[in-house]
Formats: structure tokens, C-alpha cells, sequence
């Protein structure tokens, strides 16, 4: 493949390197080098990688597919690897956007390393006609003291700390703060007393809907209407002022999202509600799993349907799905959730079953003229 280099003060470059066709293909060398930057940073940041790609995971992602292009890049001081870049350029909607991410290592920051590979990332972005850049930056919630003053984000719910360096630093470069998101965990199994008595609160008012599971691929016979309800996801959830675009889903982009997970080494679980009286699909939520990683579970969407909202199946999906979880992945220790703030009522879900609060995440974005 071609690689962009961008030379910079210092002798620090940026180029853009190649993903490997598999995770045992030869020539993985810088691949893995920018995987065990993100590894050696989820360590220093979490003490675990419980929120990080596994090897395997990342080849997959950061080939891309029909839907996005991603590109990956080391940053060199003279040879030496000093940090990395993430492009991600979407293909199908929101063609104006991009999302960059800058990771330098620990011993090479303060020295503006990070804003020469955000540049080259910016200036790539902008050559291929994006006015619109999006980046994600997260912690723990205990590194936040009482007292701290922090960053309201223009949502109006949530913050970050002002003296955290990911906030200075995307201020620095005419970030803003859109939203924020709260990280949560759940002690797993949950307790089966606490399942029924939450189930019993929401069943009579789910008469007329029935409970659906499958593991890993959706039948074929419900893929249509998954697909529909996967649409949905990409609007429905709060967006604060993001103003991204709904995203097409069909079969054909369930299944390609489905394959790339199990060939990942992932499993997943879905549960879904139907609406009895006219068979349209009205609620789902994932739980994932990675072999690799088998003490976390990953609760990933959950949506309920415009026109079935108030039955309580938000709450009747997800407590399905977790006693399935404990029965498939007897050997995860919890799960693993991200809500933006201003979703209140799934929050509230969430809490009743028992999700405690672990770490935010914000999102920023940088629009340009």
C-alpha cells in the first residue's frame, strides 16, 4: 500500500501503516507495535484491558469495510515509535465527518508530538472533503477529586475535568465538548432475587409481546426487521449536538457486521421483543464476549422502538439477555456499558439492575468555517 509521511520539527514523522489480511499474517510488525501502544495506554489509564481490542479484534476493525474506511499511523522520532493516529472516514452516510484519535507514549508527551499527529490526521481528513472531526477520550471515574473543576458539555449533561491533558489538549485545538457519557459496571451474575422482582415490575405491561434470543447470527427469518431496528439505533439514542446522520441498515450489513465479530473470535447474545399482534420486532439489546478476554461482557445496544416505548420491555430484553449471559459465559465476573448522560431512562434501567458508575467518556467534535 501507499504510506503518507509528514515531516515534521524534531524528526518526528507520521506514516501511515498497513494492516495485516489476518491476525497470523506475516509482516504484522508495525500493526503490532500500534497494539501494543493501545495496550501499554489501557493499562497505564484502567490498570486492565478489559476495554481494549483484543490483537485479532483490532486486524479486523482497522481493515475497514463497505460502510468505513479506517487508517492507522506510527509516529516516528527518528526511528523511534513515539506515538500513533487513527483515521476513520465513513462511507455510506455522514461523508463529511471523521473521526481522528492521537495516542502518544508516556515518556514522549508535552513535547507537541500529539498535536503534529492530530495535523496530519486534520490534513487527511480535509483532502478527502471532511468538514467535521470527531474524537472519544475517557477515564476513571475515581481519578476525579472532589472539587474538581470540570467542562460542562453543550448537551447540558455532564463533564469532564478542565485539568485533565485530553481536555486541554482538544480545547487547545478548537475541540468542543458535545457529550458525555457515563461508563458502568455490573457485578456478574446479577442476583437472581433482583431479576424477578425487576421483572415483576415491568411484565404486566408488556402483554402482547413475546421474548426472542438468539446467539451470535439473527435468523434469517427475523434479519429484515433486526435490520430496521439496527437503523433506528443510529437515531434514537441521544445525539446531543452531533448531527450525524441515520445509518441504512440491511441484511446484507447485519450479517458483514455479524461475520467480522465471530471472525474476531467474539460471541454474541441477542434478545428481542415482538409485538404479538403485528410480528414487527420492537425492541433488542447485545450482549459480546471475547474468549480472550472472559471475565467481561459487553453490553452493547439497547433500543426500544418509537410507538412501544412505556411496556417495560427495555427492562424485559435486558434481564433476558443477562440470564442467557450467565448460562453461555459462566466465567465473566461483570459486564460493561456505556450510556450518554442525558439518556435518563436507560440510565435508570441500568441502575436498577445494579450498574454502578466506573468511568466517562467525552465527546468532542471540531467543525470547520
Amino acid at each position: 500500500m501507499s504510506t503518507s509521511n509528514f515531516s515534521a520539527r524534531g524528526g518526528l514523522s507520521v506514516e501511515r501503516i498497513g494492516v495485516p489480511k489476518s491476525p497470523d499474517a506475516s509482516g504484522v510488525a508495525d500493526f503490532r507495535t500500534f497494539h501494543e501502544l493501545e495496550e501499554a495506554h489501557e493499562l497505564e489509564l484502567w490498570g486492565n484491558l478489559d476495554r481494549c481490542a483484543t490483537f485479532a479484534e483490532a486486524v479486523l476493525f482497522w481493515q475497514g469495510n463497505s460502510y468505513e474506511e479506517r487508517q492507522v499511523f506510527l509516529a516516528r522520532l527518528d526511528g523511534t515509535v513515539v506515538g500513533s493516529g487513527t483515521l476513520t472516514l465513513p462511507l455510506s452516510e455522514n461523508t463529511t465527518t471523521a473521526g481522528v484519535d492521537v495516542l502518544v507514549s508516556a515518556p514522549y508527551r508535552r513535547r507537541g508530538f500529539g498535536s503534529v499527529i492530530l495535523k496530519a490526521l486534520e490534513d487527511l481528513a480535509r483532502g478527502r472533503g471532511r468538514v467535521s472531526f470527531d474524537a472519544y477520550c475517557g477515564a476513571p471515574i475515581q481519578l476525579v477529586a472532589p472539587g474538581t473543576e470540570v467542562l460542562e458539555s453543550k448537551s447540558g449533561a455532564g463533564a469532564v475535568p478542565l485539568d485533565f491533558a485530553s481536555t486541554r489538549f482538544a480545547l487547545h485545538h478548537g475541540y468542543s465538548l458535545e457529550q458525555v457519557e457515563t461508563s458502568s459496571l455490573l457485578p456478574f451474575p446479577p442476583r437472581e432475587a433482583l431479576l424477578r422482582e425487576r421483572e415483576a415490575g415491568v411484565v404486566p405491561k408488556a402483554a402482547g409481546y413475546s421474548l426472542l434470543t438468539w446467539p451470535d447470527s439473527c435468523p434469517e427469518d427475523l434479519v429484515d426487521a433486526f435490520a430496521r431496528l439496527k437503523g433506528l439505533m443510529s437515531t434514537e439514542v441521544p445525539l446531543a449536538g452531533l448531527g450525524w446522520e441515520g445509518e441504512d441498515w440491511d441484511a446484507a450489513r447485519v450479517r458483514q457486521d455479524e461475520a467480522t465479530w465471530q471472525a474476531s473470535g467474539g460471541a454474541s447474545l441477542t434478545a428481542a421483543a415482538r409485538h404479538d399482534a403485528t410480528g414487527e420486532l420492537a425492541a433488542y439489546t447485545v450482549l459480546t464476549h471475547r474468549d480472550a478476554r472472559p471475565a467481561v461482557i459487553y453490553q452493547e445496544d439497547t433500543l426500544v422502538a418509537p410507538g412501544h416505548r412505556g411496556h417495560g420491555l427495555g427492562m424485559l430484553v435486558k434481564i433476558a439477555n443477562l440470564r442467557r449471559a450467565k448460562e453461555s459465559w459462566p466465567d465473566a465476573t461483570s459486564v460493561l456499558t456505556w450510556n450518554a448522560n442525558e439518556n435518563r431512562h436507560m440510565l435508570a434501567i441500568n441502575i436498577a439492575l445494579g450498574f454502578k458508575p466506573s468511568g466517562f467518556e467525552g465527546e468532542w467534535q471540531k467543525r470547520l468555517g
